[in-house]
């Protein structure tokens, strides 16, 4: 019994260790299956590791490029800071020199208004001296003869009578005359105006017309005296007080802010009366004219 205990023992080991051996062979293949199947997975995996190492690097390199932006952005903050202070400069500087400049041009445009006012002055002088002085020469010049149609005096008590019409003329034209000089140019304009009712074609008949335009003119009524010297013009266009006329007539228009008008007028003084001073000061008034 003992030896056939014995042998069923023996081969139950036989069998237990082959069972065992076709289990570990079984497990074998199993693992090397496994280890086939898991290759793939092995090479997938590697290859995030390395998309993982690429990651990490293009994040350190973005890290450090982040950084230097930062740098750089500090920078440029500091740069603009002081951009921003030279252009405050500039900003500074450039409203220094617009005040200035704006100064400049203010003080032009007084000394301008001073030498027009000057000008005018000018004019009103010489309108007065050349009127004077014609007044005068007509004075000397003029015949001891009565107005036109008029005969001649056989008598001498029609002599009398012509010399004091004469002086009444002179004396009413002489009273308005000094009436302007004084600045009255109200009373000086009446004064006017009565001589030309009483003696319209006479050699002094222009010059009244002419003062009347000097009278509104000088009272700053610069329509009025704008008719008043085209008066002069029409009613007397061989009188010597037409270029004087055109040019105030010209010198009104411009004071109203007409230049076209003015424009007009004082190059037709140039042109009509080129070597006077009339053209002088009309040439002088055409320049400042833009």
């Amino acid at each position: 019994m003992v030896s056939l205990v014995g042998c069923a023992t023996t081969d139950d080991l036989r069998r237990t260790r082959g069972d065992l051996g076709h289990q570990i062979l079984a497990t074998n293949e199993k693992i090397d299956a496994v280890e086939r199947g898991m290759a793939p997975l092995k090479e997938e995996i590697a290859g995030l590791r390395g998309e993982i190492e690429k990651t990490n690097r293009a994040i350190d390199a973005l890290r450090s490029s982040q950084a230097d932006a930062r740098v750089e952005i500090s920078e440029l903050k500091e740069q603009l800071e002081k951009n921003r202070g030279i252009a405050e400069g500039f900003r500074e500087e450039l409203r220094q020199e617009i005040a200035a400049a704006s100064a400049k041009a203010t003080k032009r445009e007084e000394e301008e208004k001073g030498l027009r006012e000057k000008l005018d002055g000018l004019i009103f002088k010489i309108n007065f001296i050349e009127n004077f002085l014609e007044i005068s020469k007509k004075e000397e010049a003029a015949p001891p003869a009565v107005e036109k149609g008029e005969k001649p005096p056989a008598a001498p008590a029609a002599k009398e009578a012509a010399a004091k019409v004469k002086m009444d003329k002179e004396s009413l034209y002489a009273a308005a005359y000094e009436l302007f000089k004084q600045g009255k140019y109200d009373k000086a304009r009446e004064g006017f105006e009565n001589f030309l009712k009483l003696y319209p074609n006479t050699e002094l008949s222009d010059n009244a017309q002419f003062w009347i335009g000097e009278c509104y003119y000088f009272d700053k009524n610069y329509e009025k005296a704008i008719i008043e010297y085209d008066k002069v013009s029409k009613q007397f266009p061989e009188g010597n007080k037409v270029p004087y006329a055109l040019l105030k007539q010209g010198l009104s228009f411009l004071k109203l802010g007409d230049k076209t008008s003015a424009k007009l007028l004082l190059q037709q003084v140039v042109k009509d009366f080129p070597n006077t001073s009339q053209a002088r000061i009309a040439r002088t008034k055409l320049l400042e004219i833009k």
